[in-house]
């Protein structure tokens, strides 16, 4: 199979399906495409002739098979392993875990749109502004903070339904934006943020992306440079 993504060090989407599939050894052809949206480009012509969203990430079966969005990745790819567990085993705890992944989808919006995913950078002076004065942040914050910890409670393991699974690489970009702003957690939230970005594959992610050294102005909200 291949795995089409962009950048590692923005694209947050590409990082759960990636760190997904790494997490449980199942081997794919990682094919990166560098965000370009402008006409001609390579990430123009490529995109648009294996998605028709013409986003990542997108998986690709041998036989020319497509699966996009996230979601849709993750279910594949348990169906197709089900020696692995990809979702938790046990029947409640599976439907928790699509609930979060889910929720995670579809929500959380002013975290994503003024905390966007930039793992070479760190902006603790900007995520403490943000948090005294944006109240919709601190809302998005206390509903991770409190779904983690339900889930931790309830699995009494390292990560959120004891084993990692989907759920866990689902939120992988989370903790990421967590840390490079500086934004608060409870204590129980917290380490499973340190967990999260100390598994081999989320390491792995952070790695590569810090090798890119690459800078998108359209995604680069708080630098004018890679030096600024």
């Amino acid at each position: 199979m291949k795995l089409y993504i962009g950048n590692k060090n923005y694209s947050s989407w590409s990082m759960r399906a990636g760190v997904l599939m790494a997490a449980f050894d199942i081997p794919f052809e990682e094919v990166k495409l560098r965000f370009d949206f402008s006409p001609g480009s390579e990430w123009t012509r490529v995109i648009a002739a294996v998605t028709p969203t013409k986003r990542v990430p997108v998986l690709v079966e041998d036989d020319g098979f497509t699966v996009w969005d996230t979601l849709a990745i993750a279910e594949y790819v348990a169906d197709r392993h089900p020696e692995h567990a990809v979702w938790p085993r046990d029947a409640k705890a599976r439907a928790r875990a699509r609930s979060l992944c889910a929720e995670m989808h579809a929500g959380f919006m002013r975290l994503r749109s003024v905390c966007p995913m930039n793992i070479e950078a760190f902006f603790p002076d900007i995520g403490q502004k943000l948090w005294v004065e944006d109240e919709a942040l601190r809302a998005d914050v206390a509903r991770l903070d409190a779904a983690w910890s339900d889930a931790l409670a309830a699995s009494g393991g390292v990560f959120l339904f004891g084993s990692f699974s989907a759920a866990d690489a689902f939120f992988a970009p989370v903790a990421v934006r967590l840390s490079r702003f500086g934004l608060p957690l409870s204590e129980r939230a917290a380490a499973y943020r340190d967990a999260l970005l100390a598994h081999p594959a989320v390491e792995d992610w952070v790695a590569d992306a810090m090798r890119e050294q690459d800078y998108i102005a359209e995604d680069e909200p708080y630098r004018q440079s890679r030096d600024a």
